[in-house]
């Protein structure tokens, strides 16, 4: 069965700043921590100091009877601006995270190049594939309201200038 293909895009914005957001972001490790719907995450190999080369096991379940696990392979890393990575596994393909700031809001855009790999789910892709976007969609913005609550918890417990 052949496999399908999903291309799906993705943006948050924080008052808050450029590196706070990137810290949490390239943090992968901690996402369980704060993103509903990151159930494990298995460091696989620490890759070069910059992070090239780094991967992960993920294990993802939302609010749908599976989940789904895969690795990641950091690809390229511009710190602040941008981190991609290739996926293999339950999922197939790439993601890249873009960062931006202005006027002290930061963007953050996240693009998921992905095909599935298992058979069930390319075999009910035709009916099914509006149902897995909108868990896509759920599980990043349960990413979004986790970093959001993250991000304030640590500006309150900032020190503030006298």
């Amino acid at each position: 069965m052949r496999r399908r293909e999903y291309r799906l895009l993705t943006r948050w914005r924080f008052d808050a700043p450029l590196d706070a957001v990137w810290e949490a972001i390239y943090d992968s490790a901690n996402w369980p921590s704060w993103w509903r719907g990151v159930e494990r995450v298995v460091d696989l190999d620490r890759g070069a100091t910059d992070g090239v080369g780094a991967r992960q096991r993920l294990t993802w379940r939302s609010v749908l009877p599976y989940s789904l696990t895969f690795e990641t392979r950091v690809t390229r890393v511009e710190r602040l601006r941008r981190l991609e990575a290739r996926v293999e596994g339950e999922l197939e393909g790439r993601g890249c995270w873009r960062f931006s700031c202005e006027n002290g809001v930061t963007e953050v855009c996240y693009e998921w190049h992905v095909q599935t790999t298992r058979a069930w789910m390319n075999w009910l892709a035709p009916l099914a594939r509006p149902v897995f976007v909108w868990n896509h969609d759920r599980v990043m913005r349960e990413g979004e309201r986790g970093l959001a609550r993250l991000l304030a918890e640590r500006a309150a417990r900032r020190p503030t200038a006298v």
